[in-house]
């Protein structure tokens, strides 16, 4: 039987409901019956653990949250219209710049982009009492959340009641937090789906929502996934009425949590200042003409002049060796008393042993005969004094993060301004900052997919391609952001700011490289969000008799325009490899031999075999193992035994997948 062509507007992807309702079929096919599902046989099969309808349960709730639910399973039907005068290195980079409402944009890259986001940072609006940009039309307004709440009767009067005079006020700010909430949720819902099992999600946040927020995310990610509440301080404020709020916070949650401890990941940063100390020790050691003891004496002296500007954890590294090498003498002596650990450790000079802790030494025999040959214990005169551990401040640059650090905000928007030639952007975010905390629940990962679906400035790709620039890494980012109107001669909309200062920012990055540096990808492709190149049926008559006769696809929309949606409704990574050859009078694409694509029209018998000739000589020039797709324009041929021949032909050729749009 002859292949036939299925749409692609058909396919559903994970997270959609019809996804869902298929994989609780896969489940339980006893409570599917004709695509509905049985909640009661449900029920039955899961037993005490599904809570009837009526129980109380914890948790943050509000009015809309259900619609606001079922908005992150709805599919996507816009697509994505590429930009390539718009962007940067359009035909190498693999970074992504999209301009459009974030929510329909996240469900256009659920396809292709599940499971493959390694970090999302956000920075989204904070609920400052505004009217939200992202209301999504279905958030409720205040007096549709009074309704909703009962406060209002059937005839939209306000029933007050008795209570205090704060109650309108209570209603008006409930109202707000409710259209917050229900433009947060499903925007989180989808997100979830996109990042992978070892992925981390950080939310930066203020007071105003904080605590709704943090249940919010308990809600999406688990509260068992809770990694950490981080305190953003920054300057103080002497304005202020009763306490500076000068701080912000990032709350930091793993997709899996779990996952990460089975795994053994650690996350580390590097101290800081650690390499201005290095810098300085070696200076000190040059200077001294590699005396040891003259290089320690100044760095010693360099210490007390810094007035507490380094931590403990520095400042004891304050001796320099016949290396040249910073160092610091660690004590020995065991955490816990053990039977293995108490042996003698004799003096070098006397023979006799030293003093040891009553715990024990650190190190077994064994390891501490392989320390003494390292030369890596350090002894004092004689017996009486104690023994240390030679350590390294090389070795150790490394630390754990803390959850507070203070960080002024005020250099982030100088840097901007300065990028930029001029204030366009109130309160950016730090680059360093972003790329510190980015690169650590990352895991230093120099290949990391970064998403950021409020991107405001662009300060998450600038971030990324520093980090880039500093260690030679691949890392890519996708940053969204609306098309909001602004107020500025130079920018009509936020993205047009995004992309302008992500052109600047690699234009830096690139000239401040040396000439032997590696490649840095410091370029985007702009995508902007627009309706389905395929024509929505109004339902009409006339319509649906023409339909055969008539192109089936918006005007104006090119070959290229047609591909990108077919790689939304595919699951295919926008930056998928791409080639391109004329066939036909038409341009057939080759993306990395997984999907063919041809968009042709006024395809008849002879055109249909020459294309499917085309098809399938490219494919066998590097066949591969895996199912090869072929996408048609629906309406591209002259009639049906066009179609059907070159369906016919793909098929004997042993294609085994064919879609159409």
């Amino acid at each position: 039987m002859t292949l036939d062509f299925e749409p692609v507007n058909n396919l559903a992807g994970p997270g959609e409901a019809k996804s869902n309702l298929d994989v609780l079929a896969c489940l339980f096919p006893d409570a599917v019956v004709d695509g509905t599902v049985d909640v009661d046989v449900l029920r039955d099969f899961l037993g005490e653990a599904a809570a009837p309808n009526s129980a109380e349960a914890f948790g943050l709730r509000w009015p809309g949250m259900a619609e606001a639910r079922r908005l992150s399973t709805l599919p996507a039907t816009g697509t994505l219209l590429p930009k390539p005068d718009e962007s940067v290195d359009w035909d190498t980079t693999r970074n992504l710049v999209i301009e459009g409402d974030n929510l329909e944009v996240l469900r256009l890259l659920r396809r292709g982009y599940t499971n493959k986001v390694d970090v999302i940072y956000i920075d989204p609006p904070y609920n400052t009492g505004n009217d939200f940009v992202y209301d999504d039309k279905r958030t409720t307004s205040q007096a549709a959340h009074e309704t909703v709440a009962g406060h209002r009767d059937d005839g939209g009067v306000l029933q007050v009641g008795k209570g205090s005079d704060r109650a309108l006020d209570r209603k008006a700010g409930a109202s707000k937090h409710t259209a917050w909430l229900s433009m947060m949720y499903p925007r989180l819902l989808v997100a979830h789906h996109l990042l992978k099992e070892t992925g981390v999600v950080i939310v930066a946040i203020d007071d105003t929502e904080h605590a709704r927020l943090k249940l919010l995310i308990d809600r999406v990610f688990g509260a068992e996934n809770f990694i950490a509440n981080i305190i953003w301080q920054g300057v103080k404020k002497n304005d202020s009425r009763y306490v500076s709020d000068s701080h912000d916070y990032m709350l930091v949650y793993a997709k899996n949590e779990p996952h990460l401890r089975e795994m053994g990941t650690l996350w580390r940063m590097r101290k800081g200042s650690i390499d201005e100390v290095l810098g300085v020790a070696e200076s000190f050691w040059r200077d001294s003409e590699c005396d040891s003891t003259k290089a320690t004496e100044m760095l010693k002296t360099w210490f007390s002049r810094q007035r507490g500007r380094f931590s403990a954890s520095l400042t004891n590294y304050n001796r320099i060796d016949d290396e040249g090498r910073v160092y610091m003498g660690d004590n020995l002596r065991s955490p816990n008393p053990r039977e293995n650990l108490m042996y003698d450790l004799p003096h070098p000079k006397t023979g006799i042993p030293v003093r040891r802790h009553p715990n024990g030494w650190v190190y077994s025999k064994e390891t501490m005969a392989e320390k003494l040959a390292e030369g890596r214990i350090l002894f004092g005169e004689d017996h009486t004094s104690l023994a240390y551990y030679k350590r390294y401040l090389e070795e150790q640059s490394n630390e754990v993060a803390l959850s507070v650090f203070e960080q002024p905000r005020r250099s982030a928007s100088q840097a901007l301004d300065l990028l930029m030639g001029g204030k366009i952007f109130d309160f950016p975010k730090d680059v360093n900052v972003l790329s510190r905390w980015i690169d650590l629940v990352a895991q230093n990962s120099k290949d990391a997919l970064i998403l950021d679906f409020f991107a405001g400035s662009g300060t998450t790709g600038h971030a990324v391609m520093n980090l880039n620039a500093g260690d030679g890494g691949s890392r890519r980012y996708i940053l969204v952001q609306l098309g909001e109107p602004v107020d500025e001669n130079e920018y009509d909309t936020i993205a047009d700011m995004t992309r302008e200062r992500l052109r600047r920012a690699g234009q830096q990055i690139a000239a401040s490289g040396t000439p032997d540096a590696p490649d840095i990808d410091t370029g985007f492709r702009s995508y902007r969000l627009a309706s389905s190149n395929v024509k929505a049926w109004d339902g009409t008559a006339e319509q649906l008799d023409l339909f055969g006769a008539v192109d089936n696809l918006n005007a104006g929309r090119t070959t290229d325009d047609l591909l990108v949606e077919v790689m939304l409704r595919q699951g295919v990574d926008l930056t998928t490899p791409l080639e391109k050859r004329e066939v036909a009078g038409s341009a057939l694409y080759n993306l990395a031999g997984a999907l063919f694509a041809y968009f042709g029209t006024d395809i008849s018998v002879e055109r249909a075999n020459e294309v499917a000739k085309a098809l399938v000589a490219w494919r066998d020039e590097d066949p591969g193992d895996a199912d090869t797709t072929v996408v048609v324009r629906d309406t591209g041929f002259v009639d049906a035994a066009a179609k059907l021949n070159f369906a016919a032909a793909l098929e004997q050729a042993g294609f085994t997948t064919l879609r159409s749009i």
